[in-house]
């Protein structure tokens, strides 16, 4: 016998998710910048997250990681909460992340390169000095 599948879980078991990890986020003081820098992950994925628009998540084992990452960066239990994810989105967390933009896991964005050759440069240059005067000064 074969029972009706549903298209996906009711609005309003899903609709929970998100928002239950958005207050738990805002009772711990966490900003969505600092899990995106913490994480790598885009603010505008987080966010999606929060809305419970997992359309806009790279899907299958890549939002499981974005969800594990959320949750321990919020301090909530990472397997429980992956979980729960899967319980509420089992179509969108099982498939294969065939819809990942390149905005969706943003892994080294232009500003921090930047940031690392300006800190890397400040470090070496003097470096590089001290070594070039130590040569040239037994001579």
């Amino acid at each position: 016998m074969q029972m009706a599948m549903d298209a996906g879980p009711s609005p309003d078991r899903s609709a929970d998710f998100g928002g239950r990890m958005k207050r738990l986020r805002e009772e711990r003081g966490v900003a969505l910048r600092a899990i995106a820098e913490a994480t790598k992950i885009s603010v505008s994925s987080l966010e999606a997250l929060e809305r419970n628009d997992v359309s806009r998540l790279p899907g299958g084992i890549f939002s499981r990681g974005l969800v594990r990452a959320y949750a321990e960066q919020v301090g909530a239990d990472p397997e429980k909460t992956v979980r729960e994810f899967i319980a509420r989105f089992p179509d969108e967390s099982a498939t294969i992340g065939t819809k990942v933009s390149a905005h969706a896991i943003d892994t080294d964005p232009p500003s921090q390169f930047a940031r690392r050759l300006v800190i890397t440069l400040a470090i070496l240059v003097p470096i590089a000095a001290l070594i070039v005067w130590a040569v040239l000064s037994r001579r």
